[in-house]
């Protein structure tokens, strides 16, 4: 997860190119109730961070000036009347979920759909050079989406910033980790070995 980024936009081709193999992951029912909100440039960028941040904390000068940076950041966004309408198909009729209220599915397949999109966002980014981080949304994104006019009912399970690494440096020990080095809690907590993480036949 990257949180310094420098002031330069993401290649158009290439940015296509990743939030294609983003829309290719697994859909429930091949429902595809996933879209993605692309917004990119310092005047889409700053509006997003003013309607979901904190006012007198993005009015600090520093306040995440690394991220702020970022030229294109990536709002995924599911429907999920659009899986009901799936599952009430004839070809779903012995799913158990077939007109089953959304709120009563016992795995809410659409945030499902919306994580795998999310991961491979991540992946597809990265394999292109692009630094990424995932992050949620801190205010209620009612007033954003309003103001970006999102359909009403979709639902996000938070944002992906996307851009070119601004690599620290390295003389101050106070520089944010440099490309390779960790940030955030990967710096303060060691990786589960494999070992305790995966269970073979039984726990």
């Amino acid at each position: 997860m990257v949180r310094n980024y420098q002031d330069a936009p993401v290649p158009p081709a290439l940015l296509d190119r990743v939030l294609e193999v983003a829309l290719r992951g697994p859909s429930a029912g091949f429902t595809q109730g996933v879209d993605l909100l692309v917004l990119e440039g310092r005047d889409e960028t700053s509006l997003f961070f003013e309607l979901t941040s904190d006012a007198a904390f993005i009015s600090r000068p520093e306040a995440m000036a690394g991220l702020r940076r970022a030229p294109v950041i990536v709002l995924p966004l599911c429907d999920p009347a659009a899986y009901f309408e799936r599952y009430a198909q004839a070809d779903k009729s012995r799913s158990g979920l077939a007109e089953l209220p959304t709120e009563n599915w016992p795995v809410p397949y659409w945030l499902v759909d919306s994580s795998f999109c999310v991961m491979l966002l991540l992946l597809a980014a990265s394999d292109a050079g692009l630094g990424t981080l995932f992050f949620r949304l801190h205010e209620d994104p009612g007033r954003l989406f309003e103001t970006l006019g999102v359909p009403k009912g979709r639902q996000s399970i938070g944002a992906v910033a996307l851009g070119y690494e601004e690599l620290a440096s390295q003389s101050s020990p106070h520089s944010p980790p440099g490309k390779g080095r960790p940030s955030g809690s990967p710096a303060r907590r060691p990786r589960r070995p494999i070992s305790e993480s995966v269970h073979r036949g039984r726990w």
